[in-house]
């Protein structure tokens, strides 16, 4: 059969890439379509996944709404000539939409409650809604809930081995004590009025006097000038052995730090929403949330404690993680055939 995939995002590369492989092993014709978001476009790239893009988003809340009408325009086309039979994506109302006009099933998965505009224009339309069991919110009749996380797609260890030599070129070694500090752009529907780290330049102070180097992954503009040399530069499908290696992360990325911490790397977000997905990480103590007034002190505070503890066992804990949930990629090629079967 053929199905049509969409891509808003550089982490539903990794999402969907060993279900593309999977996919096209059993004969299926897979057709991908992406937005130009971040590094979206270099990772499909990368895996030599064969794509289109559809267009991008604006900058505004006024620029998204134009470029949605555009993107969906683009997209239907496209799924007039393949015909497809599924349609899946991560979120993505335009592929829901796209869907229906075509007469194809849609499956949708997401792990984002705090993604209400999107989720609103998107779960009427879809077929399936297939979230973690951790999401605390009902998707309606076409629920689906399944035991793991995206992050388990790409980083189960059936999936990823890390690599120490993704380092070279680094300033640190997989045996150095060091620390990922990740700040977005905020430019996500979904971001627009949060907020995250601030006192940046103290916090880095403390972390370096804990021990630490620390390494800083910045989106846009986000790094302040002063902290510049602290910034890396690294091909983006190699962050995930960054991550693994670090003794620590803290940031404001969501899906940065469910992947810190699914690799057994302690982690620290700090961001105005909780959803389910940061809940059920935190019960395994390999996330810890800060949100509110005063996060930024209690976050730090957290980080140090964590860079100086010698008695925490995060293997251990990483591995209850893996006892309860399953790798991701199956149950994404278990839920898009089950669509037309």
């Amino acid at each position: 059969m053929d199905i049509l995939i969409t891509i808003q995002h550089p982490a539903h590369v990794h999402f969907f890439k060993h279900a593309i492989d999977e996919f096209e092993a059993r004969g299926h014709g897979v057709h991908v379509r992406a937005l130009d978001k971040d590094v979206a476009v270099d990772l499909l790239d990368e895996y030599e996944i064969d794509y289109e893009v559809v267009g991008s988003r604006g900058d505004s809340l006024s620029g998204v709404a134009l470029s949605t009408l555009g993107i969906e325009y683009r997209l239907f086309r496209a799924a007039r000539d393949i015909d497809p039979d599924v349609v899946a994506s991560i979120g993505g109302f335009e592929a829901a939409h796209v869907a229906k006009l075509v007469g194809a099933e849609c499956v949708v998965f997401t792990d984002t409650e705090h993604a209400t505009l999107s989720n609103a224009l998107t779960f009427p339309f879809a077929d399936e809604v297939a979230t973690p069991k951790c999401y605390r919110d009902d998707a309606g009749s076409n629920h689906y809930r399944y035991p793991s996380y995206h992050e388990l797609a790409y980083l189960h260890p059936d999936r990823f081995d890390p690599d120490p030599s993704a380092l070279d070129g680094l300033p640190v070694d997989a045996d150095d004590t060091y620390a990922v500090v990740r700040l977005v752009s905020w430019g996500a529907a979904h971001d627009i009025g949060d907020e995250g780290l601030d006192g940046l330049t103290d916090l880095v102070g403390r972390l370096e006097d804990a021990g630490a180097s620390v390494l800083i992954s910045a989106e846009g503009d986000s790094l302040p000038t002063e902290l510049a040399d602290y910034a890396i530069t690294i091909d983006p499908h190699l962050i995930h052995h960054v991550l693994a290696y670090a003794d620590l992360f803290i940031g404001e990325s969501g899906t940065m730090a469910s992947e810190s911490a699914v690799l057994g790397t302690p982690t620290v977000y700090v961001h105005s929403a909780n959803p389910g997905l940061m809940r059920d990480l935190a019960s395994f103590d390999l996330l810890f949330g800060y949100h509110g007034e005063h996060r930024n002190e209690r976050a730090a505070d957290r980080a140090v404690d964590i860079l100086r503890s010698t008695d925490a066992d995060w293997e251990a804990r990483r591995q209850r993680l893996l006892e309860e949930n399953v790798d991701a990629t199956d149950i994404i090629v278990e839920r898009v055939l089950a669509a037309v079967e």
